[in-house]
């Protein structure tokens, strides 16, 4: 009893129209599976029993074939700044973490899309723990639900953004990862704009053109942190594989192709790239296409190797950026006491 039990199908694995199929085989009508479809998707439901205006019988029936491998929020910590934690378990018992993040002015989700990394930045929690698999569209797309309902409950306010910068590189998991984006913004999802969700990749080339080629309609943004190679490959060592040569040659054709603007995510380290020929690269780096640099606070993982530069460093960074024209902003790091900013997921956890 137990391995059928196993082997069950994730209902939300089914496209509507396999669902509607499904019925149809069953001898039932193919206008129940839209029924069930926007239970799994608008309504978010974790068990059979929650489809209410589906008769007895057949929530049995898809009980016994399928699955909903619901998320579960299996510990939730509130920051002194609002920010609040999930560790999210999934139906395999392993752990991600997803963040919500509040401002006055919208709350924004930072969700994960691989268990651990592909990756291996040495400034990064994540990166230290291995990646064991991606996530499930429905996986995600979970996360963001949790978060929106959090949002509602705290801030008394729907979740207006979303950044897929938690666990994992989500270019690395694209397929799952544009499933999930198309059910969120869907309609029949959650309806979200793809305007208000914003992808941040360390830099696959690959997967930013073929990006460009799908024409997806959400934001971009690189998490750069140098535009010298040997910099950049010393603290993301990736870099080798993909040096900033061929980001830029991807990042170009993002550009001519969607005509949207480009984010850089840039950490600044004391010695490490805090000079002004490392701005000077940035510069150069940034001229290609519109853009803008987000300087991020850095938020230590307690070896002390990496360490936030000091103000003169940062004001230098700005100073150089603005006579260039090119738009900086300061991000201060929220839910640093709870372990929930940006590169500490996982670290205590």
């Amino acid at each position: 009893m137990y391995y059928m039990e196993t082997t069950k199908k994730d209902i939300r694995a089914l496209t509507k129209d396999q669902l509607r199929e499904f019925f149809v085989k069953q001898g039932d009508q193919a206008f129940r599976g839209n029924q069930v479809y926007e239970w799994l998707w608008s309504k978010g439901a974790h068990t059979f029993e929650d489809m209410t205006n589906v008769s007895k019988e057949t929530r049995q029936m898809l009980e016994d074939n399928f699955v909903i491998n619901h998320i579960k929020v299996d510990q939730m910590q509130r920051s002194n700044d609002g920010t609040v934690k999930n560790a999210v378990r999934l139906h395999d018992g392993l752990i991600v973490e997803s963040v919500l993040i509040p401002t006055a002015k919208r709350t924004t989700a930072c969700v994960s899309s691989q268990v651990g990394c592909s990756l291996d930045c040495r400034f990064c929690a994540t990166a230290r723990l291995k990646r064991m698999r991606n996530l499930n569209p429905d996986e995600i797309f979970d996360q963001v639900v949790a978060i929106d309902k959090e949002s509602r409950l705290y801030f008394d306010r729907p979740l207006s953004n979303i950044v897929f910068m938690g666990m994992g590189e989500p270019l690395m998991n694209y397929n799952n990862v544009i499933k999930a984006i198309d059910k969120i913004t869907s309609p029949e999802g959650l309806g979200m704009s793809p305007k208000r969700i914003t992808v941040s990749t360390s830099g696959v080339p690959k997967m930013i053109k073929k990006m460009a080629d799908d024409e997806v309609k959400f934001k971009l943004a690189v998490s750069l942190h140098s535009a010298i190679d040997e910099v950049r490959t010393s603290i993301m060592p990736f870099n080798a594989t993909f040096p900033l040569a061929d980001l830029r040659d991807a990042l170009e054709y993002w550009y001519n192709k969607t005509k949207n603007i480009i984010t850089y995510e840039y950490v600044v380290w004391d010695g490490i790239n805090d000079t002004k020929k490392d701005v000077d690269a940035l510069i150069k780096f940034c001229k290609f296409a519109p853009s803008k640099v987000n300087l991020i606070e850095y938020n230590p993982i307690d070896d002390g190797e990496f360490q936030q530069a000091n103000t003169q460093a940062l004001d230098m960074y700005i100073s150089m950026l603005e006579a260039n024209n090119i738009t900086v902003t300061v991000r201060r790091s929220r839910g640093k006491d709870i372990d929930a900013a940006c590169g500490q997921l996982a670290n205590k956890s």
